[in-house]
Parts: structure tokens; C-alpha cells; sequence
């Protein structure tokens, strides 16, 4: 089926393939930790995400990489797919950390919290997404998934980019998989929170954030709607297609 004009802006091509022919290219395959390739430098539009952190006390700046490809989704109305066996996100969250103590360990870790108190419904004849009513969250407890190279010394942390491209998010409020749990039709944001080591926690076995030596970030442009099938016919997946490389990323069918 031929794509309008403003779809085709946001197709494959678009998105994943146009930033491929640049130096980094964004969102596209998987790749261990270890062999992240360096982050180039940001020109100062792929900055701006750093006036979102929620802390940089200490001088640790958290870069959200491929910042431009989230804005394009951002502008559109970003939705991610939720299932019972769990989905990984598209874009997925890669970061840039800066001004750790080179020899100090860390911990590195993402967690998914709502952004209001709202349910929401998608309106197709105006093409937006509405208030449907309020909702709770207080049944589901946000999950926190420990990037795996945890822990690492702030030297090590600083060379690479930092992918949370496993991540997979689930309806199943009974998932015993580590997965992050979400609500269908809900609004969230990832947060991603740099974690001090401290002797007295086993920090890989924790569920929750330490009440000390955490600082977190978020970026206003990873704002996601949590859906079982794509509403937007705008939203790259809504189409029929496969996202390449996005770790499942596929109409639901």
C-alpha cells in the first residue's frame, strides 16, 4: 500500500536508512557492550537532551544517543508495542556517560515510570492521542534492569555507549522474566540512573534504587505511549512492515 507523503517521511528509509549514511548509525542492530563503537562528537541540537536530566549533581552528564531519531518519533507521537512475552523498545535507549571517577564503580541501570496519572485513547478522526480517564499505577512496582557489564569502573563506562537495546517491556503483571512491566494506553518516560558501587548491597540483585549515591536522568524526547497495537498509522510498524534491526519491532499479527 503506497505511503502519503507524510508517512514516507518517516518510513525505513527515513529513519534508520538516512541515518545510516552517517557517521553513527542509530537504532539499527544489536551489539554487545564491549564492542559499542566510540560516540561521535554531538553538534550542539543533540545536546540539548542534557537540560532534561533529573540530576547532575558531582558533574555526571548522561548524553542520550541518536537523539535525533527519538525527536522524529517524538514529533510524530512515539508508541511502543507491549506484549506478553515481552517486546524490545524501538528506538532504544543509548546513552553517553561523562565526568565519572575513573576508578570509582558503577552501575549502570533504566527503569520505565509513568508520566501521569492518565489513561489515554487514540481519537482516529482528529489523529491524537486524548485523556480516556485517570488510572493507578501503585499495583505495578517499576521494575529496574541492571545494564548487564554492571558493574564497571567510571573509566571503562566512559569509553563506550552505554545500549539498553535488551530491554523488553510486558503487559504480564505476573512476569517472572525481568521484564519492565507497563500498563496498555499509559504514557511513561525511561530514566536512566548511574549507581555509585557500595559494599554493603549486592547492587546486581536489587529490584528498586538504593536510597543513596544514585543520580538519574531522563530526556522529555523518549516520552512513549504504551499500546497493543500501533494507533498512529504514522508510527514506523503501523504499516506492515519490520524495522530492521529493532529487536522485533513488526505490526502485531
Amino acid at each position: 500500500m503506497a505511503l502519503s507523503s507524510r508517512a514516507h517521511a518517516f518510513s525505513v528509509e527515513a529513519l534508520v536508512g538516512r541515518s545510516a549514511k552517517r557517521k553513527v548509525p542509530e537504532g539499527r542492530d544489536e551489539e554487545p557492550g564491549p564492542g559499542c563503537r566510540p560516540a561521535r562528537r554531538a553538534p550542539e541540537a543533540e545536546k540539548r537532551p542534557k537540560a532534561g536530566a533529573e540530576s547532575r549533581a558531582g558533574g555526571v552528564q548522561v548524553e542520550l544517543q541518536g537523539s535525533e531519531l527519538w525527536r522524529r518519533f517524538h514529533d510524530i507521537g512515539t508508541e511502543m508495542i507491549i506484549t506478553k512475552a515481552g517486546r524490545r523498545m524501538f528506538p532504544s535507549v543509548r546513552v553517553k556517560v561523562k565526568g565519572l571517577e575513573p576508578l570509582q564503580q558503577y552501575y549502570i541501570a533504566i527503569d520505565v515510570v509513568p508520566v501521569d496519572s492518565k489513561r489515554y485513547r487514540y481519537v482516529y478522526h482528529s489523529s491524537q492521542w486524548m485523556v480516556a480517564g485517570n488510572t493507578d499505577h501503585s499495583c505495578i512496582t517499576p521494575r529496574l534492569y541492571i545494564h548487564p557489564d554492571s558493574p564497571c569502573s567510571g573509566e571503562t563506562w566512559m569509553r563506550q555507549i552505554i545500549s539498553f537495546d535488551r530491554v523488553k517491556l510486558t503487559n504480564n503483571e505476573m512476569d517472572d522474566k525481568g521484564h519492565i512491566i507497563l500498563q496498555s494506553m499509559h504514557k511513561y518516560k525511561p530514566r536512566v540512573h548511574v549507581i555509585a558501587q557500595d559494599s554493603r548491597f549486592d547492587l546486581a540483585q536489587i529490584q528498586s534504587l538504593p536510597a543513596e549515591g544514585v543520580q538519574t536522568f531522563s530526556f522529555q524526547e523518549t516520552e512513549f505511549t504504551t499500546v497493543t497495537a500501533y494507533q498512529n498509522q504514522q508510527v514506523p510498524g503501523a504499516g506492515g512492515w519490520r524495522a530492521p534491526g529493532s529487536g522485533g519491532m513488526e505490526s502485531p499479527g
